[in-house]
Protein backbone atom coordinates (compact mmCIF):
# COMPACT_ATOMS: atom_id res chain seq x y z
CA UNK A 1 0.00 0.00 0.00
CA UNK A 2 1.28 3.08 -0.97
CA UNK A 3 2.07 5.80 2.11
CA UNK A 4 -0.88 7.96 3.19
CA UNK A 5 -0.54 11.54 2.31
CA UNK A 6 -3.19 12.65 5.09
CA UNK A 7 -4.72 10.91 8.17
CA UNK A 8 -7.81 8.93 7.97
CA UNK A 9 -10.64 9.83 11.01
CA UNK A 10 -12.83 6.74 11.49
CA UNK A 11 -15.84 6.97 13.28
CA UNK A 12 -17.16 4.10 15.45
CA UNK A 13 -18.75 3.42 19.20
CA UNK A 14 -17.20 4.37 22.14
CA UNK A 15 -16.49 0.73 24.36
CA UNK A 16 -14.44 2.10 26.47
CA UNK A 17 -13.14 5.74 27.64
CA UNK A 18 -9.22 6.82 27.30
CA UNK A 19 -6.89 7.74 25.08
CA UNK A 20 -3.83 6.09 23.58
CA UNK A 21 -1.52 6.27 20.61
CA UNK A 22 0.46 3.25 19.41
CA UNK A 23 1.40 0.82 16.32
CA UNK A 24 -1.78 -1.26 15.19
CA UNK A 25 -1.13 -5.04 15.81
CA UNK A 26 -3.81 -6.80 13.50
CA UNK A 27 -5.46 -10.02 14.93
CA UNK A 28 -5.72 -11.81 12.55
CA UNK A 29 -7.35 -15.46 12.49
CA UNK A 30 -7.29 -18.45 10.45
CA UNK A 31 -10.34 -18.38 8.01
CA UNK A 32 -13.53 -19.58 9.85
CA UNK A 33 -15.25 -17.57 7.80
CA UNK A 34 -16.14 -19.13 4.32
CA UNK A 35 -18.12 -22.25 5.49
CA UNK A 36 -18.65 -25.08 2.64
CA UNK A 37 -22.18 -26.91 2.61
CA UNK A 38 -21.97 -30.94 2.16
CA UNK A 39 -24.77 -33.41 2.45
CA UNK A 40 -24.36 -36.12 4.45
CA UNK A 41 -25.96 -39.74 4.32
CA UNK A 42 -28.24 -41.69 6.93
CA UNK A 43 -25.23 -43.16 8.29
CA UNK A 44 -22.80 -40.77 8.99
CA UNK A 45 -25.40 -38.56 10.80
CA UNK A 46 -24.23 -39.81 14.27
CA UNK A 47 -20.74 -39.46 13.34
CA UNK A 48 -21.60 -36.26 12.46
CA UNK A 49 -23.16 -35.06 15.50
CA UNK A 50 -20.38 -36.83 17.50
CA UNK A 51 -18.00 -34.82 15.61
CA UNK A 52 -20.03 -31.36 16.19
CA UNK A 53 -20.47 -32.79 19.97
CA UNK A 54 -16.47 -32.97 20.54
CA UNK A 55 -15.83 -29.33 18.76
CA UNK A 56 -18.26 -27.92 21.52
CA UNK A 57 -16.54 -29.90 24.21
CA UNK A 58 -13.10 -28.37 23.43
CA UNK A 59 -14.36 -25.46 23.35
CA UNK A 60 -15.89 -25.60 26.42
CA UNK A 61 -12.39 -26.95 27.91
CA UNK A 62 -10.75 -23.72 26.44
CA UNK A 63 -13.28 -21.41 28.32
CA UNK A 64 -13.03 -23.26 31.46
CA UNK A 65 -9.32 -22.56 31.33
CA UNK A 66 -9.77 -19.28 30.59
CA UNK A 67 -12.27 -18.72 33.42
CA UNK A 68 -9.49 -20.67 35.83
CA UNK A 69 -6.49 -18.31 34.87
CA UNK A 70 -9.24 -14.86 34.98
CA UNK A 71 -6.65 -12.08 36.39
CA UNK A 72 -8.52 -10.88 39.88
CA UNK A 73 -9.63 -7.51 38.69
CA UNK A 74 -12.28 -9.25 36.70
CA UNK A 75 -13.21 -12.44 38.71
CA UNK A 76 -16.15 -10.41 39.54
CA UNK A 77 -17.25 -10.21 35.58
CA UNK A 78 -16.63 -14.05 35.55
CA UNK A 79 -20.41 -14.33 35.08
CA UNK A 80 -20.29 -13.56 31.48
CA UNK A 81 -17.81 -15.84 30.56
CA UNK A 82 -19.89 -18.51 32.75
CA UNK A 83 -22.59 -17.14 30.57
CA UNK A 84 -20.82 -18.05 27.43
CA UNK A 85 -20.06 -21.86 28.95
CA UNK A 86 -23.95 -22.14 29.27
CA UNK A 87 -24.67 -21.37 25.87
CA UNK A 88 -22.74 -23.82 24.55
CA UNK A 89 -25.41 -26.26 25.55
CA UNK A 90 -28.41 -23.84 24.87
CA UNK A 91 -30.91 -25.23 23.03
CA UNK A 92 -31.23 -22.09 20.15
CA UNK A 93 -27.51 -22.92 19.54
CA UNK A 94 -26.50 -26.47 20.54
CA UNK A 95 -29.93 -27.94 20.57
CA UNK A 96 -30.84 -26.34 16.78
CA UNK A 97 -27.26 -27.02 15.17
CA UNK A 98 -28.05 -31.17 16.00
CA UNK A 99 -31.33 -31.15 15.06
CA UNK A 100 -29.87 -29.50 11.39
CA UNK A 101 -27.66 -32.53 11.31
CA UNK A 102 -30.21 -34.84 11.79
CA UNK A 103 -33.24 -33.52 9.48
CA UNK A 104 -31.05 -31.62 6.63
CA UNK A 105 -28.56 -34.44 6.54
CA UNK A 106 -25.88 -31.54 6.30
CA UNK A 107 -22.20 -31.13 8.08
CA UNK A 108 -21.63 -29.61 11.37
CA UNK A 109 -20.35 -26.53 10.02
CA UNK A 110 -23.09 -25.66 8.15
CA UNK A 111 -25.48 -26.99 10.63
CA UNK A 112 -23.63 -24.28 13.06
CA UNK A 113 -23.80 -21.49 10.76
CA UNK A 114 -27.65 -21.57 10.09
CA UNK A 115 -28.24 -22.19 14.05
CA UNK A 116 -26.10 -19.52 14.75
CA UNK A 117 -27.38 -17.08 11.86
CA UNK A 118 -31.28 -18.05 13.62
CA UNK A 119 -30.27 -17.24 16.81
CA UNK A 120 -29.20 -13.75 16.11
CA UNK A 121 -32.42 -12.66 13.95
CA UNK A 122 -34.47 -14.03 17.13
CA UNK A 123 -32.04 -11.19 18.90
CA UNK A 124 -32.05 -8.78 16.27
CA UNK A 125 -36.21 -8.33 16.69
CA UNK A 126 -35.84 -7.31 20.39
CA UNK A 127 -36.20 -4.02 20.88
CA UNK A 128 -33.83 -3.60 24.16
CA UNK A 129 -30.32 -2.67 23.04
CA UNK A 130 -28.69 -4.28 25.75
CA UNK A 131 -30.38 -7.49 25.24
CA UNK A 132 -30.18 -7.43 21.62
CA UNK A 133 -26.48 -7.10 21.96
CA UNK A 134 -26.15 -10.66 23.65
CA UNK A 135 -26.15 -11.87 19.93
CA UNK A 136 -22.39 -11.15 20.02
CA UNK A 137 -22.61 -13.74 22.48
CA UNK A 138 -24.14 -16.17 20.72
CA UNK A 139 -21.56 -15.43 18.21
CA UNK A 140 -18.37 -15.26 19.99
CA UNK A 141 -19.24 -18.92 21.28
CA UNK A 142 -20.49 -19.99 17.65
CA UNK A 143 -17.09 -18.73 16.56
CA UNK A 144 -15.13 -21.30 18.90
CA UNK A 145 -17.52 -24.13 18.17
CA UNK A 146 -16.42 -23.44 14.31
CA UNK A 147 -12.88 -22.86 15.19
CA UNK A 148 -12.73 -26.63 16.56
CA UNK A 149 -14.99 -27.56 13.96
CA UNK A 150 -12.35 -26.98 11.53
CA UNK A 151 -9.49 -27.02 13.05
CA UNK A 152 -8.04 -23.53 13.40
CA UNK A 153 -5.60 -22.11 15.59
CA UNK A 154 -6.66 -20.25 18.65
CA UNK A 155 -5.69 -16.96 19.26
CA UNK A 156 -4.06 -16.30 22.71
CA UNK A 157 -4.09 -12.10 23.04
CA UNK A 158 -2.11 -13.39 25.79
CA UNK A 159 0.81 -14.48 23.97
CA UNK A 160 1.47 -10.57 22.25
CA UNK A 161 4.63 -9.20 23.27
CA UNK A 162 4.64 -5.76 22.11
CA UNK A 163 3.56 -2.50 23.30
CA UNK A 164 0.35 -2.49 20.90
CA UNK A 165 -2.96 -1.43 20.07
CA UNK A 166 -5.11 -4.46 18.87
CA UNK A 167 -7.34 -3.91 15.76
CA UNK A 168 -9.45 -7.13 15.26
CA UNK A 169 -12.77 -8.04 13.49
CA UNK A 170 -13.79 -8.78 16.46
CA UNK A 171 -12.75 -9.69 20.48
CA UNK A 172 -14.37 -12.19 22.20
CA UNK A 173 -14.69 -11.65 26.22
CA UNK A 174 -12.75 -14.19 26.42
CA UNK A 175 -10.14 -12.96 24.30
CA UNK A 176 -10.19 -9.45 26.19
CA UNK A 177 -10.29 -10.93 29.33
CA UNK A 178 -6.47 -12.35 28.31
CA UNK A 179 -5.06 -9.14 27.53
CA UNK A 180 -2.20 -8.12 29.11
CA UNK A 181 -2.40 -4.24 30.38
CA UNK A 182 1.31 -3.72 30.32
CA UNK A 183 1.90 -4.76 26.35
CA UNK A 184 -1.81 -3.50 25.08
CA UNK A 185 -3.16 -0.03 24.98
CA UNK A 186 -6.09 -0.48 23.56
CA UNK A 187 -7.93 -2.56 21.11
CA UNK A 188 -10.20 -1.48 17.74
CA UNK A 189 -12.70 -3.77 16.23
CA UNK A 190 -15.19 -3.52 13.45
CA UNK A 191 -17.84 -5.15 14.99
CA UNK A 192 -19.48 -4.78 18.43
CA UNK A 193 -21.50 -2.35 20.30
CA UNK A 194 -21.50 0.10 23.92
CA UNK A 195 -23.93 -2.64 25.57
CA UNK A 196 -21.61 -5.85 24.66
CA UNK A 197 -20.15 -8.02 27.06
CA UNK A 198 -16.76 -7.10 25.34
CA UNK A 199 -17.20 -3.49 26.13
CA UNK A 200 -18.08 -4.34 30.19
CA UNK A 201 -14.79 -5.99 30.17
CA UNK A 202 -12.50 -3.41 28.58
CA UNK A 203 -14.16 -0.60 31.31
CA UNK A 204 -13.62 -2.89 34.02
CA UNK A 205 -9.84 -2.85 32.18
CA UNK A 206 -10.00 0.73 32.04
CA UNK A 207 -8.45 0.23 28.63
CA UNK A 208 -9.20 2.68 25.47
CA UNK A 209 -11.56 0.81 23.36
CA UNK A 210 -13.52 2.18 19.81
CA UNK A 211 -16.17 -0.51 18.32
CA UNK A 212 -18.28 -1.01 15.42
CA UNK A 213 -16.32 0.92 13.04
CA UNK A 214 -17.21 -1.99 10.97
CA UNK A 215 -13.80 -1.75 8.18
CA UNK A 216 -11.12 -0.86 10.39
CA UNK A 217 -9.10 -4.17 9.35
CA UNK A 218 -9.59 -2.99 5.72
CA UNK A 219 -8.27 0.24 6.55
CA UNK A 220 -5.10 0.34 8.96
CA UNK A 221 -2.11 -1.92 8.48
CA UNK A 222 0.44 -3.25 11.16
CA UNK A 223 2.57 -1.18 12.24
CA UNK A 224 -0.03 2.07 11.62
CA UNK A 225 0.21 4.71 13.92
CA UNK A 226 -2.77 5.54 15.62
CA UNK A 227 -4.84 7.50 17.96
CA UNK A 228 -7.71 5.43 19.83
CA UNK A 229 -10.01 7.97 21.61
CA UNK A 230 -12.39 5.57 23.32
CA UNK A 231 -13.98 9.14 24.98
CA UNK A 232 -15.52 10.16 21.49
CA UNK A 233 -15.26 6.82 19.49
CA UNK A 234 -12.88 7.70 17.18
CA UNK A 235 -9.53 6.29 15.73
CA UNK A 236 -7.17 8.64 13.59
CA UNK A 237 -4.76 6.28 11.21
CA UNK A 238 -1.35 7.90 10.27
CA UNK A 239 -1.82 11.29 12.04
CA UNK A 240 -0.05 14.12 11.32
CA UNK A 241 2.10 16.16 13.83
CA UNK A 242 -0.38 18.57 14.84
CA UNK A 243 -2.99 15.86 15.33
CA UNK A 244 -0.32 13.85 17.07
CA UNK A 245 0.84 16.61 19.78
CA UNK A 246 -3.02 17.43 20.66
CA UNK A 247 -3.91 14.16 21.69
CA UNK A 248 -0.20 13.57 23.05
CA UNK A 249 -1.91 16.44 25.62
CA UNK A 250 -5.26 15.23 25.69
CA UNK A 251 -3.94 11.72 26.51
CA UNK A 252 -2.06 13.72 29.55
CA UNK A 253 -4.95 15.94 30.57
CA UNK A 254 -7.39 12.81 30.52
CA UNK A 255 -5.19 10.63 33.00
CA UNK A 256 -4.37 13.70 35.37
CA UNK A 257 -8.28 13.85 35.46
CA UNK A 258 -9.15 10.40 36.14
CA UNK A 259 -6.68 9.97 38.53
CA UNK A 260 -8.09 12.86 40.35
CA UNK A 261 -11.59 11.26 40.30
CA UNK A 262 -10.49 8.33 41.49
CA UNK A 263 -8.85 9.40 44.51
CA UNK A 264 -11.77 11.41 45.69
CA UNK A 265 -14.61 8.76 44.51
CA UNK A 266 -15.63 8.22 47.88
CA UNK A 267 -16.64 11.50 48.45
CA UNK A 268 -20.02 13.17 47.45
CA UNK A 269 -20.84 14.31 44.71
CA UNK A 270 -21.71 17.79 45.78
CA UNK A 271 -22.62 20.95 43.35
CA UNK A 272 -19.88 23.96 43.73
CA UNK A 273 -22.46 25.65 45.49
CA UNK A 274 -23.52 22.61 47.79
CA UNK A 275 -26.25 20.79 46.14
CA UNK A 276 -25.92 17.01 46.83
CA UNK A 277 -26.70 14.88 43.72
CA UNK A 278 -26.55 10.62 44.27
CA UNK A 279 -24.52 9.11 42.00
CA UNK A 280 -25.62 5.24 41.53
CA UNK A 281 -24.91 2.00 39.40
CA UNK A 282 -26.32 0.12 36.95
CA UNK A 283 -25.69 -3.33 36.94
CA UNK A 284 -27.54 -6.78 35.73
CA UNK A 285 -25.58 -9.27 38.24
CA UNK A 286 -24.96 -9.47 41.70
CA UNK A 287 -21.32 -9.90 41.50
CA UNK A 288 -21.08 -6.14 39.71
CA UNK A 289 -22.12 -5.09 42.94
CA UNK A 290 -18.12 -4.99 43.80
CA UNK A 291 -17.56 -2.99 41.09
CA UNK A 292 -20.02 0.02 42.60
CA UNK A 293 -19.13 -0.36 45.61
CA UNK A 294 -15.16 0.31 44.67
CA UNK A 295 -16.10 3.25 42.45
CA UNK A 296 -17.91 5.27 45.34
CA UNK A 297 -21.42 4.55 44.14
CA UNK A 298 -23.97 6.13 46.25
CA UNK A 299 -26.87 2.68 45.49
CA UNK A 300 -28.13 1.14 42.81
CA UNK A 301 -30.23 3.19 40.13
CA UNK A 302 -31.00 0.08 38.28
CA UNK A 303 -30.82 -3.55 39.13
CA UNK A 304 -31.71 -5.23 35.73
CA UNK A 305 -33.40 -8.84 36.64
CA UNK A 306 -33.27 -10.30 33.21
CA UNK A 307 -30.88 -12.53 33.57
CA UNK A 308 -31.65 -14.98 35.48
CA UNK A 309 -34.55 -15.33 32.81
CA UNK A 310 -32.61 -15.73 29.70
CA UNK A 311 -30.93 -19.19 28.43
CA UNK A 312 -33.38 -21.32 30.37
CA UNK A 313 -36.29 -24.04 29.73
CA UNK A 314 -38.51 -22.30 32.33
CA UNK A 315 -38.97 -19.44 34.67
CA UNK A 316 -37.13 -18.78 37.73
CA UNK A 317 -38.98 -19.81 41.07
CA UNK A 318 -39.70 -17.37 43.46
CA UNK A 319 -36.40 -19.14 46.49
CA UNK A 320 -34.39 -18.28 43.46
CA UNK A 321 -35.44 -14.55 42.35
CA UNK A 322 -35.55 -13.72 46.49
CA UNK A 323 -31.52 -15.16 46.83
CA UNK A 324 -30.41 -12.99 44.41
CA UNK A 325 -32.16 -10.08 45.30
CA UNK A 326 -31.07 -10.96 49.01
CA UNK A 327 -27.79 -11.14 48.99
CA UNK A 328 -27.58 -7.72 46.22
CA UNK A 329 -29.68 -5.68 49.20
CA UNK A 330 -27.71 -7.22 52.06
CA UNK A 331 -24.47 -6.15 50.00
CA UNK A 332 -25.22 -2.79 49.13
CA UNK A 333 -27.16 -2.00 52.27
CA UNK A 334 -28.01 0.61 53.98
CA UNK A 335 -27.51 2.07 50.47
CA UNK A 336 -30.72 1.65 48.32
CA UNK A 337 -31.20 -0.96 45.61
CA UNK A 338 -33.65 -0.12 42.73
CA UNK A 339 -34.89 -3.26 41.68
CA UNK A 340 -36.32 -3.24 37.71
CA UNK A 341 -39.28 -5.44 37.06
CA UNK A 342 -38.77 -8.13 34.04
CA UNK A 343 -37.93 -5.71 30.98
CA UNK A 344 -38.36 -8.07 28.04
CA UNK A 345 -40.58 -9.53 25.94
CA UNK A 346 -40.06 -13.41 27.50
CA UNK A 347 -41.47 -15.17 24.52
CA UNK A 348 -38.50 -14.29 22.59
CA UNK A 349 -35.75 -15.32 25.55
CA UNK A 350 -37.49 -18.09 27.15
CA UNK A 351 -37.27 -21.49 25.06
CA UNK A 352 -40.31 -23.06 26.80
CA UNK A 353 -42.49 -20.65 25.50
CA UNK A 354 -44.20 -20.40 22.51
CA UNK A 355 -42.93 -17.23 20.37
CA UNK A 356 -46.05 -15.52 19.18
CA UNK A 357 -44.88 -13.47 15.81
CA UNK A 358 -44.59 -9.15 16.25
CA UNK A 359 -44.30 -7.44 13.20
CA UNK A 360 -42.66 -4.39 15.45
CA UNK A 361 -41.52 -5.82 18.79
CA UNK A 362 -40.10 -2.33 19.80
CA UNK A 363 -43.75 -1.39 20.21
CA UNK A 364 -45.46 -4.99 21.13
CA UNK A 365 -45.91 -7.64 24.30
CA UNK A 366 -42.53 -6.43 26.42
CA UNK A 367 -41.55 -5.03 29.95
CA UNK A 368 -44.53 -4.25 32.25
CA UNK A 369 -47.04 -5.35 29.51
CA UNK A 370 -45.62 -8.83 29.57
CA UNK A 371 -45.65 -8.97 32.97
CA UNK A 372 -49.57 -7.89 32.89
CA UNK A 373 -50.30 -10.59 30.41
CA UNK A 374 -47.80 -13.42 32.66
CA UNK A 375 -49.55 -12.47 36.17
CA UNK A 376 -48.10 -15.93 37.83
CA UNK A 377 -45.00 -14.76 36.65
CA UNK A 378 -45.18 -11.45 37.47
CA UNK A 379 -46.23 -12.22 40.90
CA UNK A 380 -43.53 -14.61 41.81
CA UNK A 381 -40.96 -12.08 41.22
CA UNK A 382 -43.20 -9.26 43.27
CA UNK A 383 -42.85 -11.59 45.75
CA UNK A 384 -39.67 -12.26 45.72
CA UNK A 385 -38.84 -8.58 46.21
CA UNK A 386 -40.84 -7.35 49.04
CA UNK A 387 -38.99 -10.25 51.09
CA UNK A 388 -35.51 -8.85 49.91
CA UNK A 389 -36.71 -5.74 51.07
CA UNK A 390 -37.11 -7.05 54.72
CA UNK A 391 -33.46 -7.58 54.54
CA UNK A 392 -32.28 -3.94 53.10
CA UNK A 393 -33.20 -0.67 51.20
CA UNK A 394 -35.39 -1.54 47.97
CA UNK A 395 -37.21 0.49 45.18
CA UNK A 396 -39.35 -0.92 43.13
CA UNK A 397 -39.25 0.24 39.72
CA UNK A 398 -41.78 -0.32 36.77
CA UNK A 399 -40.56 -0.48 33.22
CA UNK A 400 -42.33 0.52 29.71
CA UNK A 401 -44.99 2.30 31.97
CA UNK A 402 -47.62 3.89 28.96
CA UNK A 403 -50.32 4.38 31.66
CA UNK A 404 -51.75 4.46 34.83
CA UNK A 405 -53.81 1.43 34.40
CA UNK A 406 -50.58 -0.27 33.95
CA UNK A 407 -49.79 1.09 37.25
CA UNK A 408 -53.06 0.25 39.43
CA UNK A 409 -53.16 -3.39 38.03
CA UNK A 410 -49.40 -3.64 39.49
CA UNK A 411 -50.01 -2.35 42.93
CA UNK A 412 -53.09 -4.48 42.63
CA UNK A 413 -50.81 -7.65 42.46
CA UNK A 414 -48.27 -6.03 44.83
CA UNK A 415 -50.80 -6.28 47.72
CA UNK A 416 -52.06 -9.34 46.53
CA UNK A 417 -48.45 -10.72 47.13
CA UNK A 418 -48.16 -8.98 50.52
CA UNK A 419 -51.61 -10.33 51.42
CA UNK A 420 -50.35 -13.79 50.51
CA UNK A 421 -46.76 -13.58 52.03
CA UNK A 422 -48.31 -12.25 55.19
CA UNK A 423 -50.47 -15.46 55.58
CA UNK A 424 -48.17 -17.70 54.88
CA UNK A 425 -46.04 -16.45 57.56
CA UNK A 426 -42.97 -15.11 55.58
CA UNK A 427 -40.71 -11.73 56.70
CA UNK A 428 -41.40 -8.90 53.79
CA UNK A 429 -41.62 -5.34 53.68
CA UNK A 430 -44.84 -3.69 51.79
CA UNK A 431 -43.54 -0.43 53.00
CA UNK A 432 -41.14 0.11 49.85
CA UNK A 433 -40.80 2.99 47.44
CA UNK A 434 -42.22 2.52 44.11
CA UNK A 435 -41.69 4.15 40.84
CA UNK A 436 -41.86 4.30 37.20
CA UNK A 437 -39.50 4.66 34.12
CA UNK A 438 -40.01 7.40 32.10
CA UNK A 439 -39.14 5.73 28.67
CA UNK A 440 -42.06 6.91 26.47
CA UNK A 441 -43.18 10.01 25.37
CA UNK A 442 -46.70 9.37 26.64
CA UNK A 443 -46.00 8.41 30.07
CA UNK A 444 -44.32 11.68 30.13
CA UNK A 445 -47.19 13.64 29.20
CA UNK A 446 -49.44 11.89 31.68
CA UNK A 447 -46.97 12.46 34.10
CA UNK A 448 -48.69 14.35 36.57
CA UNK A 449 -51.45 11.93 36.62
CA UNK A 450 -48.50 8.87 37.25
CA UNK A 451 -47.02 11.37 40.10
CA UNK A 452 -50.33 10.90 41.85
CA UNK A 453 -49.61 6.71 42.00
CA UNK A 454 -45.86 6.51 42.45
CA UNK A 455 -43.21 7.62 44.55
CA UNK A 456 -40.56 8.53 41.93
CA UNK A 457 -39.53 8.94 38.00
CA UNK A 458 -36.68 7.08 36.59
CA UNK A 459 -36.07 8.11 33.51
CA UNK A 460 -34.87 6.02 30.79
CA UNK A 461 -33.26 7.72 28.39
CA UNK A 462 -32.26 5.78 26.15
CA UNK A 463 -35.73 4.27 25.36
CA UNK A 464 -37.34 8.14 25.89
CA UNK A 465 -34.83 9.64 22.58
CA UNK A 466 -35.47 6.22 20.55
CA UNK A 467 -39.27 6.62 20.85
CA UNK A 468 -39.45 10.51 20.51
CA UNK A 469 -37.39 10.94 17.79
CA UNK A 470 -38.46 7.60 16.14
CA UNK A 471 -34.66 6.56 15.55
CA UNK A 472 -33.41 3.04 16.00
CA UNK A 473 -29.86 4.12 17.87
CA UNK A 474 -28.21 0.64 16.60
CA UNK A 475 -29.08 0.86 12.97
CA UNK A 476 -26.87 2.88 10.97
CA UNK A 477 -28.59 4.41 8.43
CA UNK A 478 -30.10 6.39 10.85
CA UNK A 479 -27.87 6.27 13.98
CA UNK A 480 -26.52 9.65 13.49
CA UNK A 481 -30.24 10.97 14.23
CA UNK A 482 -29.98 9.59 17.58
CA UNK A 483 -28.85 12.79 19.89
CA UNK A 484 -30.31 13.46 23.25
CA UNK A 485 -30.10 16.81 23.30
CA UNK A 486 -32.65 17.22 20.32
CA UNK A 487 -35.07 20.02 21.65
CA UNK A 488 -38.42 17.32 22.13
CA UNK A 489 -36.25 15.38 24.32
CA UNK A 490 -35.25 18.57 26.33
CA UNK A 491 -38.62 19.41 27.01
CA UNK A 492 -40.06 16.05 27.46
CA UNK A 493 -37.59 16.00 30.39
CA UNK A 494 -38.03 19.30 31.52
CA UNK A 495 -41.49 18.52 31.58
CA UNK A 496 -40.80 15.09 33.55
CA UNK A 497 -38.64 17.26 36.45
CA UNK A 498 -41.26 20.02 36.81
CA UNK A 499 -43.69 17.59 37.04
CA UNK A 500 -42.01 15.67 39.95
CA UNK A 501 -40.62 18.71 41.46
CA UNK A 502 -44.51 20.25 41.60
CA UNK A 503 -45.59 16.71 42.70
CA UNK A 504 -43.02 16.24 45.47
CA UNK A 505 -41.60 13.48 44.25
CA UNK A 506 -38.29 11.87 43.46
CA UNK A 507 -36.72 12.03 39.88
CA UNK A 508 -33.94 10.17 38.77
CA UNK A 509 -32.44 9.23 35.62
CA UNK A 510 -30.94 6.05 34.76
CA UNK A 511 -30.10 6.09 31.01
CA UNK A 512 -26.59 6.32 29.19
CA UNK A 513 -27.37 10.31 29.42
CA UNK A 514 -26.19 10.60 32.70
CA UNK A 515 -22.76 9.21 32.23
CA UNK A 516 -22.43 11.97 29.45
CA UNK A 517 -20.52 15.06 31.11
CA UNK A 518 -21.51 17.43 28.49
CA UNK A 519 -25.18 16.27 29.56
CA UNK A 520 -24.51 17.73 33.21
CA UNK A 521 -24.83 21.13 33.11
CA UNK A 522 -28.27 20.19 31.90
CA UNK A 523 -29.13 17.45 33.99
CA UNK A 524 -28.27 19.48 37.38
CA UNK A 525 -30.44 22.39 35.92
CA UNK A 526 -33.66 20.21 35.08
CA UNK A 527 -32.98 19.08 39.11
CA UNK A 528 -32.66 15.33 38.68
CA UNK A 529 -31.63 14.27 41.76
CA UNK A 530 -29.85 10.99 41.04
CA UNK A 531 -27.72 9.81 37.90
CA UNK A 532 -27.46 6.37 37.68
CA UNK A 533 -24.65 4.75 35.18
CA UNK A 534 -22.23 2.18 34.57
CA UNK A 535 -20.00 1.49 37.78
CA UNK A 536 -16.69 2.96 35.80
CA UNK A 537 -18.11 6.55 35.12
CA UNK A 538 -19.19 7.30 38.81
CA UNK A 539 -15.30 8.92 39.57
CA UNK A 540 -14.98 11.09 36.63
CA UNK A 541 -19.19 12.72 36.86
CA UNK A 542 -18.74 13.06 40.78
CA UNK A 543 -15.51 14.88 39.89
CA UNK A 544 -17.54 16.78 37.22
CA UNK A 545 -20.18 17.62 39.57
CA UNK A 546 -18.02 19.23 42.08
CA UNK A 547 -17.02 22.05 39.38
CA UNK A 548 -20.68 22.92 38.62
CA UNK A 549 -22.64 25.35 40.18
CA UNK A 550 -26.00 24.29 40.38
CA UNK A 551 -27.86 27.96 40.39
CA UNK A 552 -26.20 28.83 37.70
CA UNK A 553 -27.09 25.37 35.65
CA UNK A 554 -30.77 26.27 36.41
CA UNK A 555 -30.75 29.81 35.23
CA UNK A 556 -28.67 28.19 32.40
CA UNK A 557 -31.47 25.94 31.29
CA UNK A 558 -33.90 29.20 30.09
CA UNK A 559 -31.80 29.39 27.44
CA UNK A 560 -31.15 25.56 26.12
CA UNK A 561 -35.41 25.68 26.13
CA UNK A 562 -34.95 28.17 23.52
CA UNK A 563 -32.98 26.29 21.50
CA UNK A 564 -34.26 24.79 18.46
CA UNK A 565 -32.08 21.89 17.31
CA UNK A 566 -29.60 19.62 19.24
CA UNK A 567 -26.65 21.39 17.46
CA UNK A 568 -27.70 24.64 18.87
CA UNK A 569 -27.74 23.55 22.28
CA UNK A 570 -24.29 21.56 22.03
CA UNK A 571 -22.48 24.87 21.25
CA UNK A 572 -24.51 26.54 23.84
CA UNK A 573 -23.17 24.41 26.19
CA UNK A 574 -19.71 24.19 24.81
CA UNK A 575 -19.69 28.53 25.03
CA UNK A 576 -21.14 28.20 28.47
CA UNK A 577 -19.09 25.17 29.98
CA UNK A 578 -16.18 24.84 27.73
CA UNK A 579 -13.82 25.47 30.42
CA UNK A 580 -15.09 22.18 31.86
CA UNK A 581 -15.42 20.27 29.25
CA UNK A 582 -11.99 20.86 27.08
CA UNK A 583 -10.19 17.95 28.62
CA UNK A 584 -13.76 15.78 26.70
CA UNK A 585 -14.09 17.67 23.40
CA UNK A 586 -10.34 19.04 22.79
Amino acid sequence: MAPREHEIILNGISGSPGICIGKAYLVDREGVDVIEKYYISEDQTKDEISRFKNAVKKAKTELAQVIEGLPEDLRHHSYILETHMLLHKDKMLYGKAIEIIETEKVNAEWALKEATSRAKAMFANISDPYLRSRSTDVEHVSDCIMRNLVGAQDLNISNIDKRVVLVANTLSPAETSQIQLERIKGFITNRGGKASHTSIIARTLEIPAVLGLENATEVIENDDIIIVDGNKGVVIVDPDEETLFRYEELSKQYEAQKADAIRTSYQPAVSSDGLRLGIMGNIEQPEEIVAVRDHGGDGIGLFRTEFLYLNRSQYPGEEELFEQYKEVVELMAPKPVTIRTLDINGDKQISAVPTPDEANPALGLRAIRFCLKKTDVFKTQLRAILRAAAHGYVRLLLPMISSCEEVRETLDLLNQAAEELGREGYSFNRDIEIGVMIEVPSSALIADALAELVDFFSVGTNDLVQYTLAIDRVNRHVADLYNPLHPAVIRLLKMVADTAHEKNIRVYICGEMAAEMINLPLLLGLGFEELSMAPQSIPMIKNMIRKINAADAQKFIEKVCAQKSALDTMQLIQETYGDLLTEKFG
